[in-house]
């Protein structure tokens, strides 16, 4: 089985690249940092592959693609967690440029890393494919217009693949981290003091829980619930169990009033 995961030079990224090599999947770890990824790359227990990649460019994601093609064959499950935080601030007090490169990390980039591996896994009718969103997918946050916005957008591209795809062989999941520890955060920390009050909170979470919650939707398990958005704590295999009445309430979707 091959896994390709983004963001893969360290944070969540990192641990989940390093938790599948352990369990035994070849792993292509991408990040814009080389040095970063030989780092990764040096604590994995098991077949990795780095490469380096600027997800929000088109020929650099093309590239990266053909090369883990040809390297690993085929990826079974793309784990799209390469992201941005900034600009953080008042809407019409940030340059522009900055906020829509968010959107060209955090949204574009799962994007084009989809659209490389989902004809291959049509064709052989397997895979899975989990965009690491966040809670700011779901609901506004000050301070946070860009990241928001791109998390939410992403919740429901997820949404989108899995209604086109429409299988029970292949699974598309938005999964919430909740809140980890990671350069992103502590970049974000001086700026935003909602989340020091998370962590005062007793909040924080670690890499680990969600590297769970990667595999146990990788397996397959939760197929019949694609497209639907799945969090760290969640007891998945209750939440399938009462798939159809989630389903039939379209529950675990963006929905808007009516």
């Amino acid at each position: 089985m091959v896994a390709l995961v983004t963001g893969g030079g360290r944070g969540i990224g990192q641990g989940i690249a390093l938790r599948l090599a352990k369990e035994g999947y070849t792993v292509a770890a991408v990040a814009r940092s080389a040095d970063q990824l030989a780092e990764t790359v040096k604590l994995a227990a098991g077949p990795m592959l780095a490469v380096v990649c600027d997800v929000a460019n088109p020929a650099s994601v093309s590239a990266m693609a053909r090369e883990v093609k040809e390297k690993l064959g085929p990826v079974d499950l793309l784990v799209n967690n390469a992201g941005i935080g900034d600009p953080f601030g008042k809407f019409w007090e940030l340059d522009p440029e900055e906020w829509w490169h968010c959107q060209e990390v955090n949204l574009r980039g799962p994007m084009l890393c989809c659209r490389e591996v989902l004809p291959s896994m049509v064709a052989r009718r397997t895979g899975c494919i989990i965009n690491v969103v966040s809670g700011a997918g779901n609901q506004a946050f000050p301070d946070m217009s860009s990241y928001v916005v791109s998390k939410t957008a992403l919740v429901r591209f997820s949404e989108q693949l899995a209604l086109e795809l429409a299988s029970d062989t292949i699974g598309v999941f938005p999964i919430r981290p909740g809140l980890v520890r990671t350069a992103m955060v502590e970049a974000a920390l001086p700026r935003l003091p909602l989340i020091q009050k998370m962590f005062d909170d007793g909040l924080e979470n670690n890499v680990d829980v969600v590297a769970d919650l990667v595999l146990k939707l990788a397996s397959g398990a939760a197929n019949r619930l694609s497209g639907r958005l799945f969090s760290v704590g969640d007891n998945v295999d209750e939440i399938v169990r009462r798939a159809d009445e989630i389903r039939k309430n379209d529950d675990r979707l963006l929905r808007a009033c009516t």
